[in-house]
């Protein structure tokens, strides 16, 4: 009888340390993914200051093109989340580079130049940013789906979370001057 009572002490106890030690990996997981995302976060405002600056630069230059780079403008106002304002500012990053390939005496100022290694950058620590973000977020939707620690998944409600797109073809472009 005690044998029995204590066997079953130590499968609870140890039950109950399986239980701890997977939730505080999720935690610790949750954690990088919050610090990465902060790290993108801040990264995006450094871009989209860029891209604000550059829109006063290009319109000394060019002031007949009114519309240039407005959506960068048009960001302030609304509340995006990280992945939503990538992909805006993604497309900015785009006609940026097009303006520049179309406007020599653009290529001929030094601000323009300086704000161009600025931007590049920023692109490469935002690179790098999002490639740690990923593989943060796969070593987390791993643990949500693997038994039998997406059983503490299930308790917690822990679902998995998007990837930050990295499709090369539209996130590193860069202009060759």
């Amino acid at each position: 009888m005690v044998v029995c009572v204590l066997g079953i002490v130590i499968l609870l106890t140890l039950k109950a340390l399986w239980f701890v030690i997977v939730y505080n990996n999720f935690q610790v997981n949750i954690v990088a993914i919050n610090e990465a995302e902060a790290s993108i976060d801040s990264i995006l405002r450094k871009r989209f200051d860029l891209l604000n600056k550059a829109v006063g630069v290009i319109k000394g230059y060019i002031g007949h093109e009114k519309e240039i780079l407005e959506d960068v403008v048009k960001l302030r106002s609304r509340k995006l989340s990280n992945i939503e304002l990538d992909k805006e500012l993604n497309e900015s990053i785009k006609q940026f580079y097009e303006i520049a390939d179309s406007y020599s005496e653009l290529k001929g100022s030094d601000n323009f130049l300086k704000l161009l290694d600025s931007i590049n950058d920023v692109e490469e620590q935002l690179s790098a940013s999002r490639n740690y973000y990923n593989s943060k977020i796969a070593s987390y939707d791993k643990r949500v789906r693997k038994f039998p620690s997406n059983m503490v998944a299930k308790l917690f409600k822990y679902k998995n979370k998007e990837f930050f797109d990295s499709n090369k073809k539209e996130k590193d472009v860069e202009i060759k001057l």
